[in-house]
């Protein structure tokens, strides 16, 4: 076993705190990876706040991790030491239903084995991200191309493949009218990866505060939702609309904007149910839909194509220190856009 520096929650409702955690031993197919930069992900708030249900204290939290391979397991052939790799949001899954088989791993019958917080394979319970090393089987690490500096990689393993999945999926491209709701730690990412793949991008934000942002960052069009004529001039407008919020909308006036045939896809969790008019989808054959991150197979993908377009998150770096700070300053929408702790401070 090794002993490894962490940050972890003790419980809903204390400040992480920094501690030591054990890492199993490298086995046959394994891979031991020296975490450099871990991204905050407001999933990793929701879990250690016990939002979204009771969690395993302690919870070292973090699933957005870049680092280099320091030692490998005998069988291990994808991956060498002096590798510059990544984690995302899975590091296991039963490999055999038949999610697994196409590369769906995310969605495996018997459930996929998260970065933290859930009972592994081996009756042990994951640790995330805010810690120096991780152990992790082969088959769930991801090469980062050398084109992606490892700091501004690191929010792509769960912002990226989550925006990047859905927008893959319902063909954002050429001709096609994309909005994307709210430019927070998702958002911005997918603002830059859907002109990326050749679509007209809008951001649809509650105000106009974040506009110049939108518009360095590659949308082509920025519109404020707290103004009723938004929604007036923009109907029927879109093919696809990506909604990234956490937060209860009114799905009837979003799905208003679609186009005939256009689909809107969540992937933003509120921790509330949201609610719609049948009729919205009715009168223009338009589909509400949901996207969960994406297989490893599509977030080496997605990674690639970062990389060859040399799109990373915008980032602010921190010491592990100010994590605590960074998760209020999450809650408070005070963040352009995305927390990377320098796990070099993990001391």
């Amino acid at each position: 076993m090794l002993t490894v520096n962490a940050y972890a929650a003790t419980s809903a409702t204390e400040p992480l705190v920094p501690t030591t955690i054990e890492r199993r031993d490298v086995g046959p197919n394994d891979v031991l990876i020296d975490i450099k930069f871990a991204g905050i992900c407001h999933s990793d708030i929701h879990t250690a706040r016990g939002d979204w249900g009771p969690a395993s204290y302690p919870l070292v939290p973090g699933h957005e991790i870049a680092g280099i391979v320091s030692e490998v397991g005998p069988a291990v052939t994808r991956h060498a030491v002096g590798d510059r790799v990544g984690v995302g949001c899975m590091v296991n899954s039963c490999r055999e239903c038949v999610n697994c088989l196409k590369g769906e791993e995310q969605f495996c019958v018997q459930g996929n084995i998260g970065t933290y917080g859930v009972v592994d394979s081996d009756g042990t319970v994951t640790q995330g991200g805010y810690s120096t090393h991780v152990v992790v089987t082969e088959d769930f690490v991801v090469r980062i191309p050398e084109g992606l500096e490892l700091d501004v990689a690191a929010p792509l393993l769960c912002a990226g493949i989550t925006t990047f999945s859905p927008l893959n999926h319902w063909g954002a491209g050429p001709g096609k009218k994309v909005a994307i709701v709210g430019l927070g730690g998702l958002g911005h990412v997918g603002v830059k990866i859907a002109p990326a793949m050749g679509a007209e991008v809008t951001v649809l934000s509650q105000s106009l505060k974040k506009q110049e942002d939108g518009l360095r960052l590659g949308a082509d069009h920025y519109f404020a939702t707290n103004d009723e004529s938004t929604f007036e001039q923009l109907a029927g407008s879109f093919d696809l609309i990506l909604n990234t919020v956490s937060a209860k909308i009114d799905l009837n006036a979003y799905l208003s904007l679609l186009a005939v045939d256009g689909a809107m896809v969540n992937v933003g969790a509120p921790a509330e149910p949201l609610s719609l008019n049948v009729f919205s989808l009715i009168g223009g054959r338009r589909s509400f839909a949901g996207s969960l991150i994406g297989g490893i197979r599509e977030t080496q993908e997605m990674l690639d194509f970062c990389a060859e377009h040399k799109l990373g998150a915008e980032i602010e770096v921190i010491p592990a220190g100010k994590i605590n700070e960074a998760y209020e300053r999450v809650l408070a929408s005070d963040v352009r856009y995305r927390f990377v702790i320098d796990t070099s401070t993990l001391v």
